[in-house]
């Protein structure tokens, strides 16, 4: 997969998806360590042994042994999927980005095969990553909205359409899905991950975001309903 040109401080959207279209995660704990792992793997610091380390700590706690946490990225927006991620990432540091999918892959392949008793990596290539910044605020405002309400939207119950014809209900459902970071705009929580920064100042309430997200939701739906017509 192709990773466009970027540099410090660039906004990247990142998507990895399973090999052959298989899931990437199986069950509720591997989709919570996938959670974990967004925090652990994004440091400098890095301990392969990590769970054990951490063990008895907390959901995101560090031992005191550990140095200050020192960010490759700031994570401004994510979604986990069955099969795939979404990560809205903001490279704080030269190689940032690689160095931290490296990491967060590797550790999702390895922690995957010892528990299916499996082989060889779980994804499909390499990551894709798309320069965000470059397209301007319009390109930001929707990549918000396709990471944070169009892919959890998916999951609801009845698929996408019936998600966006309950729109109120669907977002609310969404705000409160551990599994990707809407909950951090809507305030229903306030996690170690998400580092709000762009997406922050452009949405800087949580009803501006809804408000947004309802409108682009809406035009997706009706270009849903002309292509079915055709």
């Amino acid at each position: 997969m192709r990773v466009e040109p970027h540099s410090l401080d660039s906004f990247v959207h990142v998507t990895k998806r399973g090999t052959r279209g298989l899931p990437i995660v199986r069950d509720d704990a591997d989709k919570r360590r996938f959670v974990r792992l967004l925090y652990y793997a994004n440091d400098q610091h890095r301990d392969y042994f990590w769970e054990a380390s951490t063990f008895g700590l907390g959901e995101f706690g560090r031992p005191v042994n550990w140095p200050v946490q020192e960010p490759l990225v700031k994570i401004l927006a994510w979604s986990l999927m069955p099969n795939h991620f979404h990560l809205v990432l903001r490279e704080l540091i030269e190689g940032g980005i690689s160095k931290f999918m490296k990491q967060l892959c590797g550790s999702m392949s390895m922690h995957f095969n010892k528990k299916y008793d499996e082989s060889g990596s779980i994804f499909q290539s390499s990551y894709k990553g798309r320069t965000a910044n470059t397209r301007g605020d319009d390109y930001l405002r929707l990549l918000a909205v396709y990471v944070m309400v169009k892919n959890p939207f998916e999951l609801y119950p009845g698929g996408l359409k019936k998600a966006i014809k309950n729109f109120d209900a669907a977002y609310a459902w969404a705000s409160e899905y551990p599994f990707c970071s809407l909950g951090d705009y809507t305030q229903k929580r306030d996690s170690f991950i998400v580092s709000k920064d762009i997406f922050g100042e452009i949405f800087d309430s949580p009803e501006k975001f809804k408000s947004f997200a309802r409108e682009s939701m809406l035009y997706k739906l009706d270009r849903m309903n002309e292509i079915e017509l055709q």
